[in-house]
């Protein structure tokens, strides 16, 4: 079995950005889904629109996102739409929070955890896919990249209970007094990815990876007080393989001799970050084995 390729580029520009995606060699039909974080308020650390709004607008996308499970300034369709705005967004493309009219279960048979993933309706509204994911460190999950762009990311609010859960409510408001043990809801991020990809499989609609690497803080674009990167910037890595992707992530990460990437690596291991990776194969998602290719 050949092994997927990964594409990387230090080249973190609009035109390294769009290199990168035409590497792939994939033509994505209709009307194209871009899932970015539109970052918390307060957040510093998502991507910007100087960087990918050129690349948006080239492939006439739709930025597309969720609303959040905790209480912060994007739970709603009127607040996010407003932190979209303040971060930029709207000034290159249209905003769409896909949970804006309701959501649906995507069934999910191969779970541990999961029966289905919970995303919005207006997920239906698309032909294809770009998960664009900024890669850092995460409170919760260790470290964000595609895997879990494509599963909290996806997720509608009560689809994001459901997963940070591992299956035992949809209920926001109830899931953060009672969370499942940490390797549970590593594992869970894994399901709703592979459910998603599932999903589109069955649809016949194509969706392909790309990460930044840039401004890599120990916390995440959701937190309003993101700390100050730990370490420098590393560049852009695509492929039609989230997993392959995610791992060329953190082999980078672990490849680093800086004093940072310590730091980051402690993040990501204290909360089973990397566990994710081996669950997502074993699912089917994608394969840790890859060949990276230099752009």
């Amino acid at each position: 079995m050949a092994k997927s390729k990964v594409y990387f580029t230090k080249d973190i520009t609009p035109e390294g950005l769009a290199r990168i995606y035409h590497a792939l060699g994939v033509e994505l039909p209709g009307k194209i889904g871009i899932k970015v974080s539109t970052g918390e308020a307060g957040a510093k650390g998502y991507l910007k629109a100087d960087l990918i709004g050129p690349f948006v607008k080239s492939l006439d996308g739709v930025i597309v996102e969720c609303n959040t499970a905790y209480d912060g300034k994007r739970t709603t369709v009127q607040d996010h739409l407003k932190v979209a705005k303040e971060h930029g967004f709207t000034s290159f493309a249209e905003v769409d929070i896909l949970d804006a009219d309701g959501e649906f279960k995507i069934p999910f048979e191969k779970g541990k955890h999961l029966k289905y993933d919970i995303v919005g309706t207006h997920f239906n509204n698309y032909d294809s896919f770009i998960n664009l994911a900024h890669g850092k460190g995460h409170l919760m999950g260790g470290f964000g990249a595609n895997l879990k762009n494509q599963s909290i990311g996806f997720a509608s609010r009560n689809g994001k209970a459901y997963i940070h859960s591992a299956g035992r409510t949809e209920d926001p408001d109830v899931v953060w007094n009672d969370l499942p043990e940490q390797i549970d809801f590593i594992h869970s991020m894994a399901e709703a990815a592979t459910a998603v990809s599932d999903y589109l499989k069955k649809q016949k609609k194509p969706i392909v990876y790309i990460t930044v690497m840039n401004a890599l803080s120990l916390s995440c674009d959701c937190d309003a007080n993101q700390d100050d990167p730990v370490m420098s910037d590393l560049g852009i890595v695509a492929s039609v393989d989230a997993v392959s992707n995610d791992q060329a992530f953190i082999d980078m990460v672990w490849a680093s001799s800086e004093p940072g990437a310590k730091d980051l690596r402690e993040r990501i291991d204290s909360r089973l970050g990397r566990e994710i990776l081996p669950y997502a194969e074993e699912l089917g998602l994608g394969s840790r084995d890859y060949e990276l290719v230099t752009l």
